[in-house]
């Protein structure tokens, strides 16, 4: 039975709006998902990678299509550098309406309320909770909460609503997933070049029986062009094309990836989350890992603020200043990212990967590489090869000032 009142509401049943819900259930507190969609996991809009980390906060291995404990990278003009240890895991390639169907239902199971096929239309916040208008199939609702929370994507109804600002990047990206890609079992592979992925790179993930090819950019540059249009291209006419002759796509998907935590997370009774808080990391574009992170990192006092049903300026200001390190790490990990790749021309990116090639540089990059994580690695290259020194004062402003 659907309630009327609910200490917290949550906009969108993604895999951090499930991920929050249970948490949030898990501290006894009652839960309400609100999902647009007429199923979980649908659309899906991501690569479909996840991390060790947030994996093992949930279990959800059976989710698991491929396990990839490596990566075959590719300069523009072709050149190789194989990274990985068969023994140390990277990410999971997973099913992801599977793995979000998982999520959410752990928040089911731990007492949370489901609406599918419903949207927000409308949201007060009053001095004792929110006010939140719903379509139900079409029929408008009303629920009242203590708190509002908005785990609802990219383009989040809940931030825009409440005028919560913008993510400092919006990224686009264009996937298609393919059989027939000739790739070596748990390495998936990445390729750079202007030509088809303007400051960024394009990428064949592993995923059980079928691949996921893809790439990613900046609007402003894409020019006149489009991911899907240079997708084509790259698969089509670049140097790698006969790799991709004999695949066969089997489905499409596209979408943004905002990045760039905004400055306010949460206002009033009001949080956003994930996606919508512009969790993504700028290297990799990955938000699941990060989003469950922002939860795990807000729990006690956003716990505390609900019980209490106090959210004086005091409280928010401390839930605020608990993620404050994402927002550093971030600045930090997309200045090292424009710094080697988004600002490198072709011939620049070529050089880049002739140092990198070098096994010493690669034995370095097998110990201490973490897409996640890219600030250690950089230092340390800093200090250890030398023919990163011309670079050392556009790369260490980078680590400083982010």
């Amino acid at each position: 039975m659907i309630k009327d009142y609910y200490d917290v509401i949550v906009i969108g049943a993604g895999p951090v709006g499930g991920y929050l819900a249970w948490k949030l259930t898990g501290k006894g507190l009652s839960v309400l998902l609100v999902e647009e969609h007429s199923e979980i996991g649908r659309p899906f809009q991501c690569a479909g990678m996840v991390n060790p980390s947030a994996m093992d906060r949930i279990g959800a291995f059976d989710t698991v299509m491929t396990r990839i404990w490596g990566a075959r990278m590719y300069s523009p003009s072709g050149t190789e550098i194989a990274i990985g240890d068969p023994n140390t895991t990277r990410t999971w390639s997973v099913c992801r309406k599977l793995f979000d169907e998982r999520v959410v239902q752990l928040s089911l199971d731990s007492g949370a309320d489901l609406l599918l096929s419903s949207r927000p239309i409308k949201a007060d916040v009053t001095d004792s909770g929110v006010e939140v208008l719903i379509d139900i199939d079409g029929k408008t609702n009303q629920f009242n909460c203590r708190m509002l929370c908005g785990a609802d994507g990219a383009h989040s109804w809940v931030r825009r609503t409440f005028k919560m600002g913008r993510p400092k990047e919006l990224l686009i990206g264009f996937q298609i997933e393919v059989t027939g890609y000739p790739g070596e079992d748990g390495r998936l592979d990445l390729f750079t070049g202007n030509d088809f992925a303007p400051g960024f790179f394009a990428w064949a993930i592993p995923s059980g029986n079928t691949t996921r090819i893809g790439n990613w950019s900046l609007p402003h540059k894409l020019g006149e062009e489009s991911c899907e249009n240079l997708l084509k291209k790259f698969m089509t006419s670049s140097i790698w094309k006969d790799r991709f002759a004999n695949c066969k796509e089997i489905g499409r998907y596209c979408g943004p990836v905002p990045s760039g935590l905004i400055h306010k997370p949460v206002i009033h009774r009001v949080a956003v989350f994930g996606d919508a808080a512009g969790l993504c990391k700028p290297t990799t574009g990955g938000g699941i890992g990060k989003g469950f992170e922002q939860v795990d990192l807000m729990l006690p006092k956003l716990v505390d603020a609900i019980k209490s049903n106090d959210f004086n300026k005091a409280t928010v200001k401390d839930m605020n200043d608990s993620i404050s390190s994402f927002r550093r790490n971030q600045n930090k990990a997309r200045a090292l990212r424009n710094v080697f790749l988004t600002e490198s021309t072709d011939d620049e990116l070529d050089e880049l990967f002739g140092v990198w090639s070098q096994p010493e540089v690669i034995d370095l990059i097998n110990q201490l590489g973490d897409i996640d994580n890219p600030i250690p690695l950089g230092i340390k290259m800093l200090k250890d090869v030398p023919e990163f020194r011309r670079l050392a004062s556009k790369a260490a402003g980078a680590l400083i000032w982010g």
